[in-house]
């Protein structure tokens, strides 16, 4: 109940008043204990008292990045949504300046742009000196006419963006808005309204002195009523210088603003182009990286294929050296085994004739050995 808006609060720019604040500094804001027991309960009229405690302003800080008194005191008054005339005197108010600014700030928010224009450009003209926390925790030294300056200019300020506004230049020529005034030119305008009242006096006292000597004469009556439109004239000429100024103030502007678009899409051309470049690299990483995967697999593919020929070859040779060897051997064992054989033939051969005995040199005992060959007998060993 203590963090809803107000029933009776508009909305602004087509959404809660309170939405303008992101979501998880809105919770930070919610949790702080400033929040819960100094925020509590309060009102357009005792919402002025706690502004003028306040000594300092900033966004967030620290490493859990907690609010600052300013900041929950905006995030109030959007809940409570103050009438612009509060705002208005907030801004107007010159003895508390954390007050003047806490109200620019809220007109900023939530302020149309014309008013955004009317009631901050004002306080270009002070210069008083502020406290601002930074998000370490440490404080810096700033102005007034310098955060005027941020709310105008910039889309952050105090860790809230800020609503698009558009620019003065844009607004002066569709009529919105008038042609901006500096406060000096009341300054210069009394000077030479000074300046033009003594021309004339001198002008005159001179002419009588004339008069009196020499007398009147229609022609230096002319020269004085001359003189006199002359000074209307340079006045029209300063008038028009004035002017021309202002326009080229205006061109200026213009280019500015035109050469920061230029410079913001220079710098979102080189982001994406940086991008395009990195991701162009990691391509052709790739592409290398597959090229001597592919070489490598060549490679070993190669090796595979030499080794499997080598093998063959190596089998090939040693299947020949067996066959070869097989050879050999069969004819070795052939040569060795026949002649062996014949041998022993011979030998049984001879064996079985001398042990037949009728090889024996007597005739008689031959015979006698050859009966008993035939008989089956062993022959006669004499």
């Amino acid at each position: 109940m203590a963090n809803r808006t107000d029933p009776s609060a508009k909305s602004i720019h087509g959404t809660n008043p309170q939405n303008l604040v992101e979501k998880i500094l809105r919770s930070k804001i919610y949790q702080n204990t400033y929040w819960k027991e100094q925020c509590f309960g309060l009102t357009a009229e005792t919402l002025v008292d706690k502004a003028m405690e306040l000594d300092h302003l900033g966004g967030t800080f620290g490493g859990n990045r907690k609010p600052t008194p300013f900041m929950c005191l905006v995030m109030k008054m959007l809940q409570i949504q103050p009438e612009k005339d509060i705002v208005v005197e907030f801004i107007k108010n010159e003895d508390y300046k954390y007050v003047r600014v806490l109200g620019a700030f809220y007109m900023r928010l939530t302020g149309t742009v014309a008013d955004v224009y009317q009631y901050l450009e004002p306080l270009y003209n002070d210069y008083r000196k502020l406290r601002r926390k930074l998000p370490d925790g440490s404080f810096c030294l700033t102005h007034v006419d310098e955060v005027i300056d941020e709310l105008l200019t910039k889309d952050y300020s105090c860790d809230v963006a800020l609503p698009r506004i558009q620019k003065r230049w844009n607004l002066e020529t569709t009529g919105v808005l008038e042609p901006r005034r500096s406060a000096l030119e009341d300054d210069f305008e009394e000077e030479e309204e000074k300046e033009e009242d003594e021309q004339p006096m001198e002008v005159e006292a001179d002419g009588h002195e004339k008069d009196n000597y020499r007398g009147r004469s229609p022609t230096r009556g002319r020269d004085r009523d001359r003189k006199r439109d002359g000074y209307k004239y340079r006045d029209r000429d300063y008038d028009r210088d004035y002017a021309r100024g202002r326009e080229r103030d205006r061109d200026r502007d213009r280019d500015r603003d035109r050469d920061r678009d230029r410079e913001r899409d220079r710098d979102r051309h080189r982001a994406r182009d940086e991008k395009d470049y990195g991701r162009e690299r990691e391509r052709e990483r790739d592409r290398e990286r597959e090229g001597r995967d592919r070489e490598r697999r060549e490679r070993e593919r190669g090796r595979r294929r030499s080794r499997s020929r080598s093998r063959s070859r190596s089998r090939d040779r040693r299947d020949r050296d067996r066959e070869e060897d097989g050879e050999y051997r069969k004819r070795r064992t052939r040569s060795s085994v026949s002649p062996t054989k014949e041998e022993s033939k011979k030998k049984k051969d001879k064996k079985d004739k001398k042990s037949d005995g009728t090889d024996h040199p007597d005739p008689e005992i031959a015979e006698a050995n050859r009966l008993r060959a035939s008989l089956g007998l062993a022959p006669l060993k004499l």
